[in-house]
């Protein structure tokens, strides 16, 4: 009894010091953050953007309708109007010349724009460079003084947990500084194609976009972009991570410009149906619907069909990966991208074209085609026709393809996402020649008791995607 005792109040003890010591682990939580903040202050600016806003003001509750006798006799009360609109927005300055830092939302559109450090100074700024696809701009402060930057951190390195602080210009009170935490990394919130947040939960409001998201060792480790909600912070806002945006910013400062790396394809998400199709052991990589011709990709020798598993020596989880890591490589650099195809990994080797040179996406001809010659698709419900010359004309289609047009859909048929016009190239990996050919493979595919169907189309802005569809 007496040794159970012992024992007893030995493991008590033991309880009583080692609980103390799980709380040592991470960092101590900072008794105040007004030393660092301090120092930063003087580096964060508050921005004011103008533009004059045109406007049509009508004096009477109804309008004339075009063409009435009423509208010229009336007209000289209907004259436009022009009013000033003011935008806020927070920055920092990254060079003692006074270079500065901010979203392109800021200062879009903007005729002046004032510069204000350390809420008393105004200075007038002009825009050396903007990057709206990234919602970044560069701005010189007009000015021969000198003045305090403040140095980009690594991103990378910004763990979820870190302590966080936030300077900036909300609802017009510059100089306000909040506190939080790293909440999550790597979001995607359908901002842009470069979607690659940093999100926290340091308060940020309207005029906190622009202004930077620092580490606890003083360097700007986010640029306060975006947040969750209608009237403000609800304890979610994003940040663009510093190691993407200086890649941009000392582009916009040395050219004026980006020159974001460019593949040249098309891509979409390898589903869970693809990947089984493909026979991949899980749904990961970007799945290429089309290569643009004469395009980086297209002199590589990537076609369509193919996934994109690794780019440069980085893996592509998931399709909205390889936009990014494409953007962030170095034009003309060469490199090795690694591609899923006939159930191997196979390495092609690609110069990186750029970007901004590249025709883009272009709004194509479409017309509306004849319905002679349709076949009558039983099991997928729907009517077809072959794809001739002047179709390939007029829809301005690589010469050598061949397909089948959709004509009709009828409303029990399980291609619920095709339209009428879209073109079928391919089934099940195989080229469609004819409608007759496409028939059979159909029969054929469920004969075999396969219940997923893999087409490639062309849509009616001729963009080439795939699309899977079950059947019963």
């Amino acid at each position: 009894m007496k040794t159970y005792s012992i024992i007893k109040k030995f493991s008590l003890i033991l309880i009583l010091i080692i609980f103390p010591n799980t709380l040592s682990y991470g960092k101590n939580i900072p008794s105040s953050f007004a030393d660092l903040v301090e120092k930063l202050m003087p580096s964060v600016v508050n921005i004011s953007s103008t533009q004059t806003i045109k406007t049509s003001t009508n004096q009477f509750p109804f309008q004339f309708p075009p063409g009435s006798p009423f509208e010229d006799m009336f007209k000289e009360f209907n004259k436009p109007t022009e009013r000033k609109a003011t935008a806020l927005g927070s920055g920092f300055i990254i060079d003692k010349k006074g270079i500065v830092v901010t979203n392109n939302h800021v200062i879009q559109g903007a005729e002046d724009i004032l510069v204000s450090v350390n809420g008393s100074t105004e200075y007038k700024a002009k825009v050396i460079g903007t990057d709206p696809y990234m919602d970044l701009a560069v701005l010189q402060i007009q000015s021969d003084e000198e003045f305090f930057p403040v140095a980009f951190g690594d991103s990378d390195k910004a763990r979820v947990g870190d302590w966080v602080i936030a300077i900036g210009n909300p609802f017009g009170f510059g100089g306000t500084v909040t506190s939080g935490i790293i909440s999550s990394r790597n979001r995607d919130i359908g901002f842009s194609r470069y979607d690659d947040f940093i999100q926290t939960d340091a308060s940020i409001n309207q005029g906190n976009s622009g202004g930077p998201l620092f580490d606890l060792n003083g360097k700007v480790v986010g640029i306060n972009t975006a947040i969750i909600g209608q009237s403000g912070s609800i304890g979610i806002g994003f940040a663009i991570p510093s190691n993407p945006a200086s890649n941009v910013i000392n582009q916009l400062i040395e050219f004026g410009e980006t020159k974001r790396g460019w593949l040249g394809v098309r891509i979409q998400q390898v589903t869970k149906e693809i990947s089984e199709l493909y026979n991949l052991e899980k749904a990961e990589g970007a799945l290429v619907a089309s290569v643009s011709e004469n395009s980086p990709a297209d002199k590589a020798g990537i076609k369509d069909g193919d996934i994109i598993l690794e780019f440069d020596g980085k893996k592509v989880d998931t399709m909205r990966t390889l936009p990014k890591l494409v953007a962030q490589t170095k034009v003309g650099k060469k490199v090795e991208v690694k591609i899923w195809r006939n159930k191997k990994i196979i390495s092609k080797r690609v110069l990186l074209g750029r970007l901004e040179s590249s025709e883009g996406f272009k709004a194509d001809k479409t017309t509306e085609q004849d319905t002679n010659k349709y076949v009558f698709i039983e099991n997928l419900k729907i009517y077809v026709r072959e794809l001739n010359k002047d179709d390939i004309s007029k829809r301005d289609l690589p010469k050598n393809t061949s397909g089948v047009v959709v004509t009709e859909i009828l409303e029990n048929s399980p291609l619920i996402f095709l339209s009428v016009d879209d073109i079928i190239v391919e089934i099940q990996k195989i080229k469609v020649v004819s409608p007759n050919q496409f028939s059979k493979i159909v029969k054929d595919t469920i004969n075999k008791g396969q219940k997923t169907l893999l087409l490639a189309i062309y849509n009616s802005n001729n963009q080439r995607s795939y699309l899977t569809v079950k059947l019963k």
